[in-house]
């Protein structure tokens, strides 16, 4: 299970947590432009948008989540249940499952950009390898301007536009933000005694306005929780104060080992949580055992070049001592 959110100060942030029993090890990786992106229906992409982002790197970059050079971001998440993809058509773009996040960002600038190519593309069950079957997402794509939420189901393709910038898993995306309407009396201020005039009534305790959001780890919570605390997050326009403040968000969400079991001895805990500054190209991130954020900045590689550029996590705690 995940949960993906965008952020606006100065900058445009975009991120999300990767909520897991084991890991891939995966990499932040970027792709530079002349780095040849090969489909497996089509001719390969020779020439296209630099990308950074977190993957598990095969013949290809394997993003989890990504923005390329001109601000444009885009996440998959688990959609187990509902996802449905197709076998290839002749009259359309057939890409891959796998291939969908850097084929998307290295062709297009903007969320506008995406939704035009989306409308002409045949998403496919092609699996990567025997050992890496179709992965069963749907994809958070947005930019300063706009978010979107792209499903793929039986019932066809379906673009949802994405008002609260939040995405999580099931259900689908429509039903996640009607649930919305669940929590409407949810405010960060203290609560006013409007359950009757009658009885004197008073908050006891900070936070009460607050009182009812969900808190447990199931994705329809998460999307509750994430949306209402980004959208009253205050932060100043600084970038040290803007990552703060998104990884705060983020961590309304975090999974701790031992809170959700999914088998003898495994446990989905936040195995990474990202922050990437959109408009910079920086792409911040801590894991579940470091806490200390670490970034890759795209513009210090060579963007001209064909050649991956890859930093394996740092996984290891960095704890800093003031007596010693």
């Amino acid at each position: 299970m995940c949960t993906a959110a965008t952020y606006s100060t100065k900058d445009f942030y975009f991120g999300r947590t990767l909520d897991y029993e084991f890991s891939y090890q995966e990499e932040v990786t970027v792709m530079p432009r002349n780095f040849p992106l090969p489909l497996r229906d089509g001719e390969a992409l020779k020439n296209h948008y630099a990308i950074i982002g977190m993957a598990f790197v095969q013949e290809i970059p394997l993003y989890y989540d990504a923005v390329n050079e001109k601000g444009l971001c885009m996440a998959g998440l688990n959609f187990v249940g509902n996802a449905h993809y197709n076998d290839a058509v002749p009259d359309k773009i057939n890409i891959a499952q796998f291939e969908l996040i850097p084929y998307i960002l290295g062709k297009c600038a903007s969320v506008d950009e995406a939704v035009k190519l989306l409308a002409n593309m045949n998403i496919t069950n092609r699996p990567y390898s025997d050992k890496l079957p179709v992965a069963q997402l749907h994809w958070i794509i947005a930019d300063k301007n706009r978010a979107v939420v792209l499903e793929n189901v039986r019932g066809g393709m379906k673009i949802y536009e994405n008002p609260a910038g939040v995405l999580t898993n099931n259900p689908p995306f429509d039903e996640q933000m009607f649930h919305l309407n669940n929590y409407m009396g949810l405010s960060p201020r203290q609560p006013k005694n409007t359950f009757s005039e009658k009885l004197p009534l008073s908050a006891y305790s900070r936070g009460m306005g607050a009182l009812g959001l969900p808190g447990d780890l199931s994705s329809q919570s998460r999307f509750v929780r994430v949306a209402f605390t980004k959208m009253n997050a205050v932060s100043g326009e600084s970038e040290e104060e803007s990552v703060n403040q998104f990884f705060h968000i983020l961590g309304s969400v975090e999974q701790q080992r031992g809170c959700c079991i999914v088998g003898e001895s495994e446990y989905e805990i936040t195995i990474y949580t990202s922050c990437c500054n959109a408009d910079k190209g920086i792409y911040y991130y801590t894991t579940y055992e470091n806490h200390s954020i670490t970034a890759v900045d795209m513009h210090a590689e060579n963007l001209d070049g064909n050649a991956l550029a890859r930093y394996p996590i740092v996984r290891s705690e960095r704890i800093t001592f003031c007596n010693r």
